[in-house]
């Protein structure tokens, strides 16, 4: 397995996660797989629908008499219930149901699903709570849509990492990481690269952050050859059949696990593994589980003839300007146009004084089929260390004379490593503000509200006159602009 697990990351040996023994009863809900589908209304005086759908299979269904749904909002309010009869696969369907709040990193609503297990002398056999966000995602016309809006990610790059813990990180540095990300404008996270913690989706799904979610799946390794060049025999997996089992079988255990999260967006192949047959085996089987969903993977962009393995041109530190050209006229394989849609899937290297000419990227937001990226990385990698002299201090690689290293390198992130904000993450907050368009002239204050499903009603916007640097006029104030809206506001600026 290590031949796929060469992500650029810290090596490091032990148990990162909890384990866990489950009792299960006899009868047992196996599996619950989710389609919780919002359609907006796309005639004036027509409603928003949601319908959920539920596939559950059983395990010695026999003992059991009737299955109980129940569906309640945040307010435990019931929206929905059945009673069906039990046998081995369960369906559920709740029709089209209106008056249902969709989900999205703006308005991040989740509703619970309670399903109950009777058996046959009226008892509970067994309770199973999924939550649940309406939301539909799709590729439409090229362009990816959340609830039939274009989406735009403004997203970083996230390993599981702790100055003090390596990558066995707590609750708690999720919830801050979570926190940093909404005080940062950063409203999307590629789990680079393996799946994450379970909590971390829950806390995804709970205050809104869209996830490209990985295959635990990286054979840079297997590059190391001069000039770090890819060959068709050292490529791992490549097109070599002995490989497709192990990766096929990767995908799937992801799937299964996140199918039901909200937040889950993308599924994504792996990372920096070059291409080849088993990425198409890995390709057919998400879309065999997942019709719905897009796959993302990369390293098709090198090997073109595999370019059918990924639903979305992504790209890796590629210059606006090629970024653009693409824009305007589609990819080598195809030069009459770009056919699908766009993303970087790393970009701007944030290490040291770094994400400076950020701005060239989020510009291309003007072209629809451009829809964001994802800043490498989230956080730097080094490891709290003890001197002989009783101090202590950051280490990277090298620091511990391993050998070979990339010294520095890991050192890349938004956060430093101790969890407090670099100097660039300013930048970043500026640069993914949804509401940073605001012109102030004589009379007053544009702004432009880019947020695609809520206003600006829930923000303080303050208003602040400097002279000499200090503050000689300052008011608080609240606009409510409308989602994609535009709107001057008059203010009564002091005469002096």
């Amino acid at each position: 397995a290590s031949w796929l697990e060469d992500q650029d990351f810290w090596r490091l040996h032990g148990l990162f996660r909890t384990v866990e023994l489950a009792a299960q009863p006899h009868t047992h809900v196996e599996t619950v797989q989710l389609e919780a589908d919002y359609t907006a209304a796309d005639t004036a005086g027509t409603a928003d629908t949601a319908e959920l759908n539920a596939a559950l299979t059983l395990r010695n269904p026999a003992d059991a008499m009737t299955i109980e749904s129940t569906l309640r909002d945040g307010d435990g309010n019931v929206v929905w219930e059945s009673t069906q009869a039990c046998n081995g696969e369960i369906a559920l369907n709740s029709g089209k149901m209106t008056n249902i709040a969709p989900w999205s990193a703006e308005s991040p609503t989740l509703y619970t699903l309670t399903v109950r297990v009777v058996g046959h002398d009226g008892a509970i056999i067994e309770t199973v709570t999924q939550k649940i966000g309406f939301r539909t995602f799709r590729i439409e016309n090229g362009i990816m849509t959340l609830n039939g809006k274009r989406i735009v990610f403004k997203g970083a790059d996230r390993h599981e990492f702790d100055a003090k813990r390596g990558r066995a990180i707590t609750r708690q540095d999720m919830i801050d990481d979570i926190t940093f990300c909404k005080r940062h404008n950063i409203n999307a996270i590629r789990t680079s690269h393996y799946p994450n913690q379970e909590y971390w989706y829950d806390l995804c799904d709970e205050y809104g952050i869209y996830l490209i979610d990985e295959t635990n799946l990286e054979t840079h390794g297997s590059w190391c050859l001069p000039g770090d060049v890819v060959t068709e025999d050292s490529a791992v997996p490549g097109s070599k059949p002995e490989w497709e089992g192990a990766c096929v079988d990767r995908i799937n255990s992801m799937m299964r696990r996140d199918y039901n999260h909200p937040s889950v967006l993308i599924w994504s192949l792996g990372n920096e593994s070059s291409a080849g047959e088993v990425f198409r085996a890995m390709y057919r089987h998400a879309h065999t589980i997942d019709p719905n969903r897009p796959v993302h993977y990369e390293g098709s962009v090198h090997m073109r003839e595999f370019e059918d393995v990924t639903d979305i041109e992504s790209r890796m530190y590629a210059h606006a300007d090629e970024i653009e050209r693409y824009l305007n006229d589609g990819s080598p394989a195809h030069t009459d146009g770009p056919k699908k849609p766009y993303i970087s899937c790393e970009y701007m290297h944030a290490m040291g004084n770094s994400c400076g000419n950020m701005d060239e990227y989020t510009a291309l937001e003007r072209y629809p089929m451009y829809q964001g990226g994802f800043i490498w990385d989230f956080i730097d990698q080094a490891i709290e260390t003890k001197l002989p002299d009783g101090t202590t201090r950051m280490c990277y690689g090298g620091d511990f004379g391993d050998r070979p290293s990339d010294y520095e390198f890991s050192g890349d992130g938004l956060l430093f490593a101790d969890r407090t904000p670099s100097p660039k993450a300013q930048d970043v907050k500026q640069l993914y503000d949804e509401c940073r368009h605001i012109a102030v002239d004589a009379s007053g204050i544009t702004i432009i509200n880019d947020n695609l499903f809520v206003s600006t009603a829930d923000s303080t916007f303050v208003l602040r006159i400097l002279a000499d640097g200090k503050t000689v006029w300052s008011s608080s104030r609240r606009f409510d602009v409308a989602a994609g809206a535009s709107e001057h506001v008059e203010i009564d600026w002091p005469v002096d």
